[in-house]
């Protein structure tokens, strides 16, 4: 359900779909991309666990979007079982990004019973030599794979994260086979969004036109994996502007794109790209909301506010929600709806959230025919 934005009904509220919490910050392992820069501490001011429940029921005002348990490492904090469990209890979905190494026999068996329903676990290379490098802890790669394991024995379902840059592009398709022989259902390539300890590997991010190549490659592969493997870029908006280029391409020459067929859903059932304050919301440890974890712009804080009245009310949303405020190339593009840019691409280039997205290569219709 839309409602009608108050003093202005040309804008709507969105239904929120997802909402990402950073229940902790504390982690065990020190990765090289890590937005929150993360460490193995107790970080003052984290939300105490009737904090958690007030937030909880203050989100079932607008809904009952998926709630993603995230961190740092969410199976850092003691509480983490007895906050899924209330969520569950309230009839929200609840699911979990976490790095997999902490996950044993135990941990699992424990997280089937809140019940989490899916487990998203971080694998950003094939290798052991090279995952370990990268998330800053020897066995990191063998404990995830372990993890993985736990988790599929104990009925929790799996999907891998990848955050792809130059380091790993070259290692997107073993990746693809790892996530597959480990026994995800899902693969979720996220585009680096260099913010925290992920600014240090601003030099390796991806070109404009390496990003355009991998969501090529993205395309392709749903094509040929058809239903029986579930493709989420994520932090890549423009994949909405190539599937539906790559689509008509499809037609023109008399192949019909796949359809959505009532079985796992589609990347072609997502409607579309940047849900920053649209479709999405993060919470910090600290109670302040953002519209995703890397834009870094708090849109209000859940001790000072209910969460739904941030959601229904704050400056910051009805901004991102109102496409005439996009600036750049993004404002004059016929895509921008389906499509939006990455705000915190955005933020992090220009200092504006509204401007355009850095890291595309598409030149809009508008700006040719001028």
């Amino acid at each position: 359900m839309q409602l009608r934005m108050p003093g202005d009904p040309n804008i709507l509220i969105p239904r929120a779909q997802l909402i990402a919490w950073e229940i902790t910050k504390g982690c065990n392992l020190f990765c090289a991309h890590c937005r929150g820069s993360s460490e193995g501490i107790q970080y003052d001011g984290e939300l105490s666990t009737q904090e958690c429940f007030k937030v909880i029921d203050e989100i079932l005002e607008i809904g009952k979007p998926i709630l993603i348990l995230s961190g740092g490492e969410p199976l850092f904090r003691n509480d983490v079982y007895e906050i899924g469990h209330y969520a569950a209890s309230k009839g929200l979905r609840v699911v979990m990004g976490s790095n997999g190494t902490l996950i044993n026999p135990e941990v699992a068996t424990k997280l089937k019973e809140i019940p989490l329903s899916r487990v998203a676990i971080s694998l950003d290379f094939p290798t052991p030599e090279l995952q370990d490098k990268f998330r800053g802890q020897s066995g990191a790669f063998a404990n995830a794979l372990e993890g993985i394991a736990n988790a599929r024995k104990a009925g929790i379902e799996i999907q891998v994260n990848s955050t792809i840059t130059k380091m790993n592009v070259e290692y997107l398709d073993d990746l693809l086979t790892l996530a597959q022989k480990a026994g995800a259902i899902a693969f979720h390539p996220f585009l680096l969004v260099p913010t925290g300890r992920g600014k240090r590997l601003e030099l390796v991010e991806l070109s404009p036109q390496q990003y355009e190549e991998t969501l090529n490659w993205i395309f392709d592969r749903v094509q040929e994996l058809g239903e029986s493997f579930f493709f989420k870029p994520t932090c890549a908006p423009h994949y909405s502007r190539v599937m539906k280029q790559r689509e008509k391409e499809m037609r023109s020459h008399g192949a019909a794109p796949p359809q959505a067929t009532g079985g796992r859903p589609s990347m072609h059932s997502i409607t579309r790209g940047c849900l920053a304050g649209t479709g999405f919301a993060f919470i910090s440890h600290r109670g302040d909301v953002q519209g995703c974890g890397y834009l870094s712009l708090p849109a209000g804080n859940v001790r000072e506010k209910p969460f739904h009245e941030i959601w229904n009310n704050s400056p910051l949303f009805t901004s991102l929600r109102n496409l005439a405020n996009y600036g750049g190339k993004c404002g004059e593009c016929e895509y921008k709806r389906i499509c939006g840019g990455c705000r915190a691409r955005a933020y992090e280039t220009t200092g504006d959230c509204l401007e355009g997205e850095p890291y595309c290569v598409y030149e809009p219709l508008a700006r040719r025919k001028n």
